[in-house]
């Protein structure tokens, strides 16, 4: 039995066909990339030795090449439903970039204010804003995350992470 959506369709922000060609113009440019490096290098058997620093290199990026070329083909070329049919919506793209924007610039932050304040602001923000949480919640869920991380990986396994100028201050 098939249900009916009576929602209105969202407006497509690409195809199948535009990102399986974008993907095989990026896969080509980085077989490109090392077997023109594999060839610097060099990729033959060297007698008395073995393959040459680039012979491993060469024949993968050489089989990544030529898969990527039958799919940029078949993205040109083809006229399947699949093709046509839409990749991502800008509703459903403006969500992933609510997450991968803010990562972007957590990531980033790590090496000025450190990993544990980072993880801090980056979980309360979070929770706040996305979580609709309240900012207690937030504040406390936000502290005793990174407190149990910092306690686990610098205490427990002795493994340092990135430090910022507030524990410096603290000593740590």
């Amino acid at each position: 039995m098939h249900e009916q959506n009576d929602a209105p369709e969202e407006a497509s922000l690409a195809s199948n066909r535009v990102l399986e060609i974008i993907v095989a113009l990026a896969l080509l440019t980085v077989s490109a990339v090392i077997i023109y490096d594999s060839i610097r290098l060099g990729f033959g058997w060297v007698e008395g030795q073995g393959p040459a620093a680039g012979y491993f290199p060469f024949y993968i990026a050489s089989v990544l090449g030529i898969a990527s070329l039958a799919i940029l083909l078949k993205a040109v070329v083809g006229n399947t439903e699949e093709l046509r049919e839409s990749f991502v919506s800008r509703v459903a793209f403006g969500r992933v970039l609510t997450v991968l924007l803010p990562s972007i610039v957590y990531v980033a932050a790590i090496q000025y204010i450190g990993l544990y304040v980072a993880s801090a602001l980056f979980i309360m923000i979070f929770m706040i804003t996305v979580g609709r949480e309240s900012v207690l919640r937030s504040i406390m869920v936000g502290v005793a995350v990174p407190v149990f991380f910092f306690l686990m990986f610098e205490k427990w396994f002795l493994v340092p992470l990135p430090k910022g100028p507030l524990e410096a201050m603290l000593g740590y």
